[in-house]
């Protein structure tokens, strides 16, 4: 057996920047084992399969697809830089022809736009409740704001406006200790944030970093999911519907972010492929 293989780098225009994803586009479904064991060896915070909906379809002309992600350790309900690979795929490798693609997932249907070099996401926004305790990870740092996201698990961490983003960036969190220090399942994920500077030249709103030891990923470089939650946070703290955000890992990324009256978010960014290639089985 042979599967198609391609990693890109989400959230960026430029190779070895955002965050890496594989995509494998499959004609036929394969077993949860096999899924999983293929996300061990390409190693990356997800692996995303696409497939086919109807036997008829194909990867050119159809518009609808189902999607799946897994970590190196479990499957995922929601994952923003691998589906936004995964339309990379679909439009720039496969030659679809549609405006827009919808994939259905374990969080609903997703749709994604192409515009330019650009990929608008739709996705399901998860305001965050306010939260009274938070974990140990960011040392003797003030911290302005705690909130929990219970929809995605993603505990959000507010750094005061008196820190710089220096301390964001320089911030060491030990994986092992944030995992073991948080075992009711509450929380899978730790956003820490901080308010941007928008009158800088790129004039971020906020950043932010992301930690998921629950799921395999120490750090993960820049993470859509999480801005499903900080979208919903910074709009109603900045009273901005539009805005531009920056995830400070050691690869950066910087994310688009549009919240809606409906109760969904835009995410807006760009991706490039650096590997194609060929799983045997």
């Amino acid at each position: 057996m042979e599967i198609p293989v391609f990693t890109l780098d989400a959230f960026t225009n430029l190779p070895f920047k955002g965050n890496p994803a594989a995509i494998c586009p499959l004609m036929h479904e394969l077993s949860d084992d096999l899924y999983q064991k293929i996300a061990v060896e390409m190693n990356l915070s997800e692996t995303a399969f696409i497939t086919r909906i109807n036997p008829s379809d194909d990867f050119t002309t159809g518009s609808r697809f189902r999607l799946r992600w897994f970590t190196p350790t479990t499957e995922v309900n929601l994952c923003g830089h691998a589906t936004l690979a995964s339309a990379a795929v679909l439009f720039q490798h496969k030659k679809n022809v549609n405006p827009v693609l919808v994939f259905e997932t374990k969080s609903g249907d997703l749709a994604v736009t192409k515009q330019g070099d650009r990929y608008v996401m739709d996705f399901p926004l998860n305001p965050p409740t306010q939260e009274v305790q938070y974990l140990a990870a960011v040392g003797n740092h003030p911290v302005q704001d705690v909130h929990l996201s219970s929809n995605t698990k993603k505990l959000m961490v507010r750094l005061a406006d008196s820190c710089d983003r220096s301390v964001l960036t320089s911030l060491k969190v030990d994986p092992v200790s944030l995992q073991s220090s948080e075992r009711s399942g509450r929380v899978k994920g730790l956003i820490l944030t901080m308010k941007g500077s928008p009158d800088c030249q790129p004039g971020y709103d906020f950043y932010s970093r992301y930690f998921a030891p629950w799921n395999g990923i120490p750090e993960d470089p820049v993470t859509g999911s999480a801005h499903t939650v900080l979208g919903s946070y910074w709009s109603k703290k900045l009273g901005k519907k539009k805005m531009l955000a920056y995830q400070c890992s050691s690869r950066g990324g910087e994310l688009e972010l549009e919240v809606r009256d409906d109760g969904r978010i835009n995410i807006t960014g760009q991706t490039v492929t650096v590997l194609q290639g060929t799983i045997t089985l």
